[in-house]
């Protein structure tokens, strides 16, 4: 265990401090700069999509009552986007719906007059939501799975890790297209399909930390008692066995929202008018060839960025809770 060395006040003797493993985890992980930067990204991310969330839960259903977003209450617009993300202007500025970065339009606006700065603002919230249901979504069936297939071991570990293999087998895009080609386009089954895919790898990474921790002492103790094989399991086993989860965890979310901005660059992920960063990049990618280079930029890089973040977050966590990496 990683210890802190501390001077005991009015005396010559040294204390020796045992670190919890959350803290040696975050004194190692300050130590990786790559890991911090994408951390700042995270919290700047889930802020973003969090505020816009919350707007989004506090405006009215309808919001067609007034005809102009400046015309609207503020928790209608939304707290950060300064225009109606899907409301076109055809007249905004000299040279008609297109015009390029501007003090009215800090990102400019699109072939339809709406502003860019506004669409990838509430784009952030849509990754928001996918990224976190659907590992929400893996991780409720992965971690039901995974446990009991490794504590119990035997027939039930080969049916699950089967149809693991099952999942496995096929190419992760591809199954997720043929998933949405059967559901249809729309932000619940976006969710749903990546969420339904990616249980088995939490279900295996979490097995084999359970192989590992079944025979161990305390859970001997816990049998002797007389606790149930499900008790054993959530209460004892699975906390103990959490550490490679929350870096699949991290590395899952970033993974899904670039699968949700693959799928609407495709054309079959969110709908048309609401707004995605690959359904922006997929609109606006013609654009960029002709001189509009405004349209792309911004929800390309903050589509780069937000999953650099959580990859590089992901990685930091990872190298910060490997024992062999300890000094």
């Amino acid at each position: 265990m990683t210890e802190e060395v501390v001077a005991t006040a009015g005396e010559g003797a040294m204390e020796v401090k045992p670190l919890s493993p959350w803290a040696d985890t975050w004194r190692r992980l300050k130590k990786n700069k790559l890991a911090l930067i994408g951390l700042v990204i995270i919290v700047i991310f889930l802020l973003v999509g969090g505020v816009q969330e919350i707007a989004n839960l506090l405006g009215p259903q309808n919001a067609s009552e007034t005809a102009t977003a400046a015309q609207r209450p503020w928790w209608q617009r939304g707290y950060l986007a300064p225009y109606d993300p899907n409301g076109g202007d055809f007249h905004a500025g000299p040279a008609g719906p297109i015009n390029p970065p501007s003090m009215k339009h800090l990102l400019g606006t699109d072939y339809l007059g709406r502003d860019v700065l506004s669409r990838a603002l509430v784009a952030t919230r849509i990754s928001l939501l996918v990224g976190i249901i659907a590992v929400g979504i893996a991780l409720a069936i992965g971690l039901s799975l995974g446990p009991i297939s490794g504590y119990y071991g035997g027939a039930v570990d080969s049916v699950v890790m089967r149809m693991a293999d099952i999942f496995f087998a096929f190419p992760y895009i591809l199954f997720v297209l043929l998933i949405m080609t059967v559901l249809g386009p729309g932000f619940r089954n976006v969710f749903i399909a990546i969420g339904i895919l990616s249980w088995a790898g939490y279900a295996r990474l979490n097995r084999g930390s359970v192989l590992s921790v079944k025979q161990v002492e305390y859970i001997e103790a816990a049998r002797a008692q007389g606790a149930s094989d499900l008790r054993i399991i959530f209460r004892h086993v699975l906390p103990n066995t959490m550490a490679p989860i929350y870096v699949a965890i991290a590395m899952g979310i970033g993974g899904a929202i670039l699968t949700e901005s693959a799928l609407s660059y495709l054309g079959i992920g969110m709908r048309p008018p609401d707004a995605s960063w690959g359904s922006m990049i997929t609109d606006y990618q013609t654009y960029f060839f002709a001189g509009q280079w405004w349209m792309l930029t911004f929800p390309s890089v903050a589509l780069v960025v937000t999953v650099f973040g959580f990859i590089s977050f992901g990685n930091g966590l990872r190298d910060a809770t490997d024992p062999k990496l300890k000094e």
